[in-house]
């Protein structure tokens, strides 16, 4: 016979979850994964003591894998386009142009502004992230910016692209959660999305200035890395083939994995065509990914390229991945099992009792999904389960529903990058080569945004209220 977790029983799970991966991972180094078990056995102690049985965790877990399973191919392919690209040259080539044309004092800057609009275009910040993401960060590299400022730029650029985009699958399924309309939602996140670019913007600024001065001694390696690609690839216009067939099959909203597919066969083709790679080698470089070695153009020596180089060309593939979904798989063993034993039920309704103001529920709101965000480690439970759990309440406090929606992904879409062992997370640390916690002060629009949310609950601007009698009123404050 089950039961209701106590508060205690509710908290202590995520407690330990919490101690381990600060502790262990952040301050010393083990790795995730075991101390994701660990925190699973623990949780599922405590679903043994409120009667939940074995049979009934199995099932929690696997409803958690299923529901992932989409992100995990998602995952998977865009290994394989990663290795294509580069061997096509696509990716070499935005290095090539970028050293050559960008001055190392905008780059950071540059980093948010161009993931930001590659992530509106295509709705998907992990394809902005993957692709103009991992340029950007070669770039950065060659000018010896810092990799964690750049990546923190590329990142709040690219959600800041998904949060706005009409595109984005989080952004039509926050307002389709609560009840209102897509576009209104859209225009409601202006109140604490734009004053948070510009914070970020205005980081990003200083940092650019800040790091003026070294390409000065750089300027013999940029050179040597200038020359290495120029030796390694043919520059031509089909290199942007498979970039345009990602734009296209985005803004036409066609399934994302056979269009990332679609786009990597078309890199392998210009791969062999244009760039002289044998077929064998294209293969190959969709598993274990591209390496110089697979270059036999004539007069290129593969070992006198610079380690600079082969640290920005030797990626990508299927094997790039795997430690991503281990990681997953890891973490939805914790979500499943506390959600099915009702712990972040328990939690989330005990937080409600806290509101008084609409600042507090707007608040409530914010720590209901960073919890859920960091329990479940999943990009959509943070807008579902507090959506579900507080549009009634938001009603009965006379607020709109677009209120809610946009605390959802202030709170919910943008915190989940910031989360070391959620898919987000790890796709961007394996991505982008810099580790979760490296990159998150630098992160500026992804914590800026909902500590705006609080300042607007509190204040009462931004704030829409309900007319008399009618539940879709779009009276602001």
């Amino acid at each position: 016979m089950t039961r209701k977790p106590t508060l205690f029983e509710a908290i202590l799970p995520i407690i330990v979850m919490l101690l381990l991966t600060s502790i262990g991972f952040a301050g010393y180094g083990i790795k995730i994964e075991p101390l994701l078990i660990l925190a699973s056995l623990f949780a599922g102690i405590i679903a043994l003591r409120v009667g939940v049985s074995w049979e009934q965790m199995i099932k929690g877990i696997r409803e958690k894998i299923d529901a992932a399973m989409p992100a995990l191919l998602i995952l998977i392919s865009i290994g394989i386009l990663i290795g294509l690209w580069t061997m096509a040259g696509t990716i070499p080539a935005m290095i090539f142009y970028g050293l050559k044309i960008i001055n190392p004092s905008f780059i950071v800057l540059l980093a948010f502004v161009v993931s930001a609009i590659v992530s509106i275009v295509t709705g998907s910040s992990w394809g902005s992230i993957g692709t103009v993401g991992v340029a950007l960060m070669g770039i950065a590299s060659g000018m010896d910016v810092s990799a964690a400022a750049t990546a923190g730029a590329i990142v709040s650029g690219a959600y800041f692209g998904d949060k706005l985009s009409p595109l984005s699958d989080t952004t039509n399924l926050a307002p389709l959660v609560v009840g209102t309309e897509l576009h209104e939602h859209i225009k409601h996140m202006l109140y604490t999305t734009v004053p948070a670019a510009i914070v970020a913007m205005g980081v990003y600024t200083v940092v650019g200035f800040n790091s003026s001065g070294v390409q000065a001694g750089k300027s013999e390696q940029t050179s040597a890395m200038l020359s290495s690609l120029d030796g390694m690839f043919t520059w031509s216009l089909w290199l942007l083939l498979p970039a345009l067939i990602i734009l296209y099959g985005t803004i036409r909203k066609l399934p994302t994995l056979p269009v990332v597919i679609l786009s990597s066969f078309t890199a392998g083709i210009i791969a062999v065509f244009v760039q002289g790679f044998s077929v064998k080698d294209a293969f190959q470089a969709t598993v274990s990914g591209f390496d110089v070695s697979m270059v036999n153009k004539a007069g290129f020596n593969a070992d006198a390229v610079i380690p600079e180089v082969l640290r920005l060309v030797n990626q990508g593939g299927m094997q790039s991945m795997t430690g991503v979904v281990l990681i997953a798989l890891c973490a939805f063993s914790f979500a499943g099992i506390v959600s099915v034993s009702g712990c972040l039920e328990v939690l989330v309704n005990a937080l409600v009792k806290l509101v008084k103001r609409t600042g507090d529920l707007i608040l409530v709101t914010v720590l209901s999904c960073i919890t859920t965000a960091l329990v479940t480690a999943n990009t959509y439970l943070p807008l579902i389960i507090p959506g579900e759990l507080y549009k009634d309440t938001y009603r009965k406090k006379n607020l709109a529903a677009k209120n809610l929606s946009r605390t959802l992904e202030d709170s919910g879409t943008v915190v989940i990058p910031l989360v070391p062992w959620s898919t987000s997370g790890v796709f961007i640390a394996g991505t982008l080569g810099v580790s979760t916690f490296s990159y998150l002060p630098w992160a500026v629009l992804c914590y800026t945004g909902f500590i705006f949310a609080i300042i607007l609950g509190y204040t009462g601007i931004g704030i829409t209220k309900l007319a008399p009698g009618d539940e879709t009123s779009e009276s602001a404050e």
